[in-house]
């Protein structure tokens, strides 16, 4: 999860990696922003030719978190600090929520905490 640009790449590559591993039936792999901005709008040409660069495919089209996605998801992963607050946020009104919000930053043997946005090279928060 982000505002926009970061999130559909995340999500590509993570499908590509679950596949080569053959595990994918183990997860289920989306990808959506926290603001409206970029609803309906495919991933920007830059992002789409560094994964072209690297052979991740993707098929997708910006949407916005679904209300739905509360309760039926354990794990959020977020991009950056700004997009955490966003998700805790909208979670708090709706009943039953079960989804944790986690930095994807915290799985890098690496420890880079915040995913920096991979077409202009800054970070998001």
């Amino acid at each position: 999860m982000c505002l926009g640009n970061p999130s559909p790449i995340a999500e590509a590559v993570f499908r590509k990696l679950v596949t080569d591993e053959n595990v994918s039936d183990k997860w289920r792999i989306d990808s959506a922003a926290t603001s409206t901005c970029e609803v309906g709008n495919p991933p920007d040409y830059r992002g789409q030719n560094r994964r072209k660069e690297h052979g991740v495919a993707v098929n997708h089209v910006a949407q916005q978190v679904p209300e739905e996605d509360l309760v039926t998801f354990d794990c959020m992963l977020c991009m950056d600090e700004s997009s955490r607050r966003d998700w805790t946020r909208k979670g708090h009104p709706v009943n039953h929520s079960r989804a944790t919000a986690e930095l994807l930053g915290s799985y890098d043997p690496r420890k880079q905490l915040i995913v920096e946005d991979p077409i202009t090279g800054m970070s998001p928060t």
